[in-house]
């Protein structure tokens, strides 16, 4: 077996000594890595014992250290903001933008509700009408959507079967001038009031009440047009007498059921596209830089062990040396374990809801504690 050296005490770097060198030409790391690794080695027994590691070794475990630290800080932030980064261009680095959050992305999803209320929405709305034969009572619509031509089914949304709104049974600008109106509008509380000449403080609810009880009089004590419509099969009560057409508004299945996609290239589509680089070493501030020297010799202990671990006992003069292989490697993988937890709950207690709420409870405290504070008596 060749004789292949082991670390020394003493390590020199230049560009090209890490496996991918992501942060080889940063000055602040080409410094800190030489000292990262007289770390490593003191904190792992040299000189008092061998370390069967070299400055290489120390080298990729620090590269590995500061990587997994951008990782987790940028997941975290593309977790944090992804609803507003969704759609925007991946043409540029996110390293260093700050990320304002936006109604964009939610008004794009709140358009498919709008659809389905009848508000708005994203899917175009069409009209249309229906020859209406006197004595007969039922129609089929997708049979009518087979004649216009209409691929696939349809589904209505609205037929316009309804007499005069209510508020023109009520609301007459020259109310008690012998139209024969008042007593109507005594009926629902506008007695002695005419809305053309008076002005009344009211909500707006007030008048959207008096308009529901007027409409549900007219359907429960007088005879009224009504519908039925199941499965796209249209009844319609009463029995028409006479032809005429009906009106009616639908979408179309195939437009309700597409997806909307956006052509556009060099989109934001997934969290593997928004573009986040490998962090700036120089920009990381000390609070981050010690995390990742600790994650660094956890790496390092780690390699340590499964590298003593080839060898169990090794031979010494007049007796047996046994390696501390299964300790080294437990420490390592609990400390990995720590110091991710720590750095996870950290991210999560810096972030926009936690914040947040952390203002909230500092404005209830501050208040309480005024509250206990006696107030002056004024004497004039």
């Amino acid at each position: 077996m060749a004789n292949i050296q082991t670390w020394n005490g003493t390590a020199t770097f230049s560009a090209g000594m890490t496996p991918f060198g992501f942060y080889d030409n940063d000055s602040e790391f080409q410094t800190d890595i030489i000292k990262v690794a007289k770390f490593c080695g003191q904190r792992l027994g040299y000189p008092l014992m061998d370390v069967e590691l070299q400055s290489g070794s120390f080298f990729a475990c620090f590269e590995e250290a500061i990587t997994t630290y951008g990782n987790e800080v940028f997941t975290y932030k593309i977790r944090e903001n992804y609803l507003n980064l969704e759609g925007a261009s991946t043409g540029s680095s996110m390293n260093n933008q700050l990320t304002d959050p936006t109604l964009n992305r939610i008004v794009q999803i709140s358009q498919h509700y709008g659809t389905e209320a009848g508000v708005g929405g994203n899917v175009t709305k069409y009209s249309g009408s229906i020859a209406i034969t006197g004595s007969q009572q039922n129609y089929d619509l997708d049979a009518w959507a087979e004649q216009q031509g209409i691929s696939g089914s349809i589904e209505v949304r609205r037929v316009f079967y309804e007499s005069p709104p209510a508020i023109q049974r009520y609301f007459d600008p020259y109310a008690g001038t012998g139209t024969g109106v008042q007593s109507l509008m005594s009926s629902f509380g506008f007695g002695q009031m005419s809305p053309g000449i008076n002005f009344m403080m009211m909500p707006t609810s007030y008048d959207v009440q008096l308009i529901q009880a007027i409409e549900f009089n007219d359907q429960i004590r007088k005879s009224a047009y009504s519908f039925e419509i199941t499965n796209n099969q249209l009844k319609i009560f009463p029995v028409p007498v006479r032809s005429g057409s009906m009106f009616f508004e639908y979408f179309k299945n195939e437009d309700k059921s597409k997806i909307n996609y956006n052509n556009s290239t060099n989109l934001i589509t997934n969290v593997g596209e928004v573009p986040y680089d490998n962090p700036t070493y120089s920009h990381i501030n000390s609070v981050g830089r010690q995390w990742i020297f600790r994650y660094t010799l956890a790496l390092a202990k780690e390699l340590l062990a499964y590298i003593r671990g080839k060898y169990q006992v090794v031979p010494v003069p007049g007796s047996e040396a046994t390696l501390n292989q299964a300790d080294l490697l437990a420490d390592a993988r609990t400390e990995k374990v720590e110091l991710m937890t720590s750095l996870r709950e950290m991210l999560n207690q810096t972030g926009r809801s936690a914040q947040l709420e952390a203002q909230a409870k500092e404005a209830e405290d501050v208040q309480s504690t005024l509250k206990s504070i006696p107030m002056t008596i004024y004497v004039g």
